[in-house]
């Protein structure tokens, strides 16, 4: 996978300052849905060198992947054509990331509003009584604005 790591690393680094107004929002067959609680990690993937898995998707020894819970359960039937398993190759999931990063060009510093498109592949997900928990792989970031 080769993305914009650079873009990522300013994701992440916004994302873990917490004091910046961010949202995202994940489409799946063309439905909006609010994601809570994301979380964005660099992960080793459990293979010893870059494979093929399962003839399906690529996967190199480390990942971007990313977490995130939606509170609407109507998504739950909307998944399984998302994931490996019940399919031959993953349906891509866009996640679009609004946030307000800081301008150190202008004096004082002002926030300039930016928008991302993050497309994911689903791994697996988690389903509580009020919410579902995803984890998903990142193979592609850009800006949107």
């Amino acid at each position: 996978m080769s993305f914009d790591t650079d873009l990522l690393e300013q994701l992440i680094t916004e994302h873990d300052r917490r004091d910046r107004s961010m949202s995202y929002q994940i489409y799946i067959n063309d439905t909006r849905y609010v994601m809570e609680d994301v979380g964005i990690v660099n992960a080793k993937i459990p293979v010893n060198e870059p494979t093929t898995r399962g003839g399906t998707y690529f996967s190199d020894k480390f990942a971007y992947k990313m977490s995130g819970k939606i509170g609407d359960l109507s998504v739950v039937p909307l998944l399984t054509e998302h994931m490996l398993g019940p399919n031959t190759e993953f349906g891509e999931l866009k996640i679009i990331v609004h946030m307000s990063s800081l301008s150190s060009s202008s004096s004082p510093p002002s926030q300039k509003p930016t928008t991302l498109e993050i497309s994911t592949n689903l791994i697996n997900s988690v389903q509580t009584g009020d919410s579902i928990e995803l984890h998903m792989i990142i193979i592609n970031i850009e800006s949107a604005s």
